[in-house]
């Protein structure tokens, strides 16, 4: 059978969401627990791979048993095997209704969601120093929030791209793309039908370049005219990017799978 899990995971302390030779991806630690419960080597996959410092508020993935347990063994029992920083939140034994496709958490999603937590203040965070980025200057949101709307829609968005990015294309299509400021914290909010790799900390990289009054609202459209990422903004910290969500076809019938930033 093909099971299917919610997870949430604080990346700070994970060389990344894939598994390494010294096991310390987010993946080991789930694939270790998981066999703990099933008696037999487990591999899963997921909707995306997460960078190095990047957390997960929802995180879709699946792997394949022949081992028959309730959901609360694949929730509690795999939980206890965890480390703190790692939780399956539900889970789920998928098929569709016709019987005939079969779920996959990375080729059935039809979008992804990201958030970026940023604090706005001449002091960085010491409590959320890896859960936040950081800039010290002031930024003009309401400049940011224009620039967002040129990103949106279907772009090569080779001037985000990441040099080792694997992915086949860098044609993607940006759905959502906006900002909200909360006090001194912004929150970005991003989803597309896919993501380059670090595609949304560049973003906000040159989003902040709008901001801080470096360049115009226009100077994303310039970006993404030169497709080269040599001439965009340096890539920004990973500690305040979050996966917020993976979106499927209503046939999996899957529990909620999309969470968001919440602000004390």
């Amino acid at each position: 059978m093909r099971i299917a899990l919610g997870i949430e995971y604080d990346g700070a302390n994970f060389c990344g969401w894939q598994s390494q030779p010294n096991l310390c991806g987010v993946q080991d630690a789930l694939e270790s627990a998981l066999k703990s419960i099933a008696e037999h080597e487990i591999r899963i996959h997921a909707a995306g791979r997460t960078d190095a410092g990047v957390h997960a508020m929802l995180q879709v993935i699946h792997f394949d048993t022949e081992i028959n347990r309730p959901d609360s063994a694949w929730v509690r029992g795999v939980n206890a095997f965890l480390p703190e920083t790692v939780r399956v939140l539900w889970s789920k034994t998928v098929h569709a209704e016709s019987g005939y496709d079969e779920f996959h958490a990375r080729f059935s999603a039809i979008r992804r969601s990201y958030q970026y937590l940023l604090i706005n203040a001449p002091v960085g965070p010491a409590i959320l120093t890896s859960k936040a980025g950081w800039y010290h200057l002031p930024l003009d949101v309401a400049a940011m929030q224009n620039a967002c709307s040129h990103l949106l829609g279907e772009h090569d968005f080779s001037a985000f791209r990441a040099s080792e990015c694997q992915a086949k294309s860098p044609i993607k299509t940006l759905h959502e793309a906006g900002i909200e400021a909360h006090d001194n914290a912004l929150i970005f909010s991003f989803s597309a039908n896919a993501f380059l790799q670090h595609q949304v900390r560049n973003m906000v990289g040159a989003l902040i370049y709008v901001g801080n009054g470096k360049n115009p609202p226009e100077y994303m459209q310039t970006l993404l005219a030169n497709q080269d990422r040599t001439l965009s903004p340096p890539t920004f910290s990973a500690n305040g990017l979050y996966l917020t969500g993976v979106e499927y076809d209503k046939k999996w019938s899957l529990p909620v799978t999309h969470r968001q930033i919440q602000l004390i």
